[in-house]
């Protein structure tokens, strides 16, 4: 083995090796940049102190926008559709008051930061709606499908269950 093919394995050698390590640091850039807009759904219930406002809202935790995929609905253990007007209609056709309601139809989008309500009571008391207080804490369950920008991750956030 002469010197000038010794100097071409060596050169071939670096050149691999600077093409894995290029390989590896483009994928933790492109891993850092999608981590960096992720967003971070959170469904929680919220009771406000005295006679205030009482309901579930979403809030959008994460640095990124928050694309709504899908919304499932849990009443007593059933499913009964998605997060929107009619379901929204069922749920409330038997209470006393009409709770505010927000829909999370398939690519509405959380931005980051956001915090919106998806079923309220404005005057809530809890002498008098102690029936609301129930529905949402132990019969009610709201579950979120979402992704980011990059799409195709399938994030869920759902409502705590007692």
């Amino acid at each position: 083995m002469n010197s000038d093919t010794v100097t071409a394995i060596a050169a071939t050698v670096i050149a691999l090796g600077s093409l894995w390590v290029s390989y590896t640091q483009a994928k933790e850039s492109r891993l850092h940049s999608h981590q960096s807009v992720r967003p971070v759904l959170q469904v929680r219930r919220f009771k406000e102190r005295g006679d205030s406002k009482a309901g579930i809202e979403v809030i959008n935790a994460g640095l990124g926008p928050a694309i709504v995929t899908k919304s499932v609905v849990r009443l007593d253990g059933e499913e009964i559709g998605q997060w929107n007007y009619h379901t929204q209609e069922r749920v409330s056709e038997s209470l006393s008051v009409r709770p505010e309601a927000f829909s999370l139809r398939p690519g509405a989008v959380v931005l980051a930061g956001q915090s919106t309500f998806l079923f309220a009571l404005e005057e809530f008391s809890e002498d008098q709606h102690d029936w609301f207080w129930n529905l949402i804490t132990r019969r009610l369950v709201i579950e979120i499908h979402y992704e980011s920008l990059y799409g195709g991750e399938d994030f869920k956030a759902m409502s705590p269950a007692f």
